[in-house]
């Protein structure tokens, strides 16, 4: 029974070898790498082992893991946060800039009207303590699992003390309980009269389908107030739904330079070189979508999209901008509209999956890359902003830290205003700081959250 939805799953219970049996050959027939997965005894494995071994152990021309994008999810917290925009916790979005010690955990941004948000903890801060542990310094494994399990609570309910130290070097200790959380995947809209003409900004934090109309609110407020410059925030946008990417793109582009032209097509592996091997249906280019989309239908409806007809667009990334953000970089780059990336490089997946549910588990395993209208999709190791950019993976822009000491949206924000500085010179203000990707950081609500 789906907890979310009240209804039976609609796959049978089988043993625990019939569906190992099942993830081998979904793996062996949709996959990307099929060939590159190591054929290993299913009895050495629970179930879900057995699905973190199914993918290739190649890397990238860097050194990276081809595919860091295998995980699973409990079909109702996939549903609950894709479907209704809830999800379990306490309402931050945080990021871990080293989780092994000396550890540091700092919160990027809270979500509205959140556990989180009414404790009043704002950006920047930096965890302490937790339940009167010592988080940063201890090497105890009893501590480490108290932490995990008071970080990531399993129930809604729990209560934990928090002790963060302040981006002033002030401490602040509070109690936050766990509860639903309503993301608010567009935050910050706002107008600003800036050198380069009125420009808008806007935080898109992910591309799940209760976005959309937040977009269409934020781009008529935009066409309403004149304006001529765009700055996405996509630094913690770690992707979603592409036909949500499409739309946005198209929101960012218009009609006329969208027009015979497609937001990606998509390469699945050499067994289906005309057919998604997922749908059967023949592979047709994605669209600019120039419609509103009945997401729970799955149709398109008859409203218009409002555009703003833009020819140049910054984004701001980070390591943490994944996925459906990349699509929508790529995809207006096919098109020929300028981007200017501003902050640092972001994941490299130009790859994609039809979430798969089976047995109360929903899979997530490669199955396609996305190519743009000019046939590019190469960037495995992120899109680099680069004043001098020579490869189809590095973008005209300037590498800049993630500044924790403004709130996101301020103007005197460090990635923001570069945007702002590069939309009136057309050319980074210096000196510029270079922004390596942490490799610690990671998505708030990624399974791979934990402590070492």
């Amino acid at each position: 029974m789906d907890p979310f939805t009240g209804q039976q799953y609609p796959d049978g219970a089988g043993s625990s070898l019939e569906e190992k049996l099942w993830l081998r050959s979904w793996t062996n027939e949709t996959y990307l790498w099929y060939d590159e997965v190591d054929d290993n005894n299913p009895a050495n494995y629970s179930v879900l082992g057995y699905f973190d071994q199914l993918k290739t152990t190649a890397t990238t021309p860097s050194g990276t893991p081809k595919d860091n994008f295998h995980f699973y999810q409990p079909t109702d917290e996939y549903n609950e946060l894709t479907q209704s925009g809830v999800a379990s916790g306490y309402g931050f979005d945080w990021e871990f800039v080293r989780n092994t010690s000396p550890r540091e955990l700092v919160v990027r941004f809270a979500e509205p009207g959140s556990p989180a948000d009414l404790a009043g903890i704002p950006r920047g801060a930096s965890v302490k303590l937790v339940n009167g542990i010592d988080f940063v310094n201890t090497n105890s494994s009893t501590d480490i699992d108290a932490l995990n399990d008071a970080l990531f609570p399993a129930d809604n309910g729990t209560t934990t003390s928090f002790v963060f130290e302040l981006v002033n070097g002030d401490e602040l200790a509070v109690d936050v309980t766990s509860a639903d959380v309503q993301v608010s995947p567009v935050q910050h809209v706002q107008v600003l009269d800036t050198p380069a003409g009125r420009t808008g900004y806007f935080q898109f934090n992910t591309f799940i389908r209760t976005a959309q109309y937040d977009l269409i609110d934020a781009f008529d407020g935009f066409i309403d107030e004149n304006v001529t410059e765009l700055v996405i925030d996509l630094r913690y946008n770690g992707g979603g739904l592409l036909s949500l990417a499409s739309q946005l793109s198209y929101m960012v582009a218009g009609p006329a330079q969208t027009n015979n032209a497609y937001f990606e097509t998509l390469q699945f592996n050499d067994k289906s070189p005309n057919r998604d091997p997922v749908t059967g249906n023949v592979i047709q280019p994605t669209p600019f979508y120039s419609n509103e989309i009945d997401y729970n239908a799955g149709r398109l409806l008859s409203a218009v999209l409002p555009s703003l007809s833009l020819t140049r667009v910054f984004v701001l990334t980070t390591g943490s901008s994944c996925s459906a953000s990349e699509s929508v970089i790529n995809a207006l780059r096919g098109i020929d509209v300028e981007v200017v990336q501003i902050g640092s490089t972001t994941c490299g997946k130009p790859y994609g999956y039809y979430p798969t549910d089976n047995c109360g588990t929903t899979y997530f395993s490669i199955q396609f890359q996305g190519i743009n209208y000019k046939g590019f999709g190469d960037y495995a190791d992120g899109f680099i902003p680069t004043e001098t950019p020579n490869y189809g993976y590095e973008v005209p822009g300037c590498a800049v830290d993630d500044d924790f000491s403004h709130p996101l949206g301020d103007p005197a924000e460090g990635m923001l205003s570069t945007a702002l500085a590069y939309a009136e010179t057309g050319s980074c203000p210096q000196p510029v700081n270079p922004a390596p990707v942490s490799p610690d950081a990671v998505n708030a609500q990624s399974s791979e959250s934990s402590l070492a």
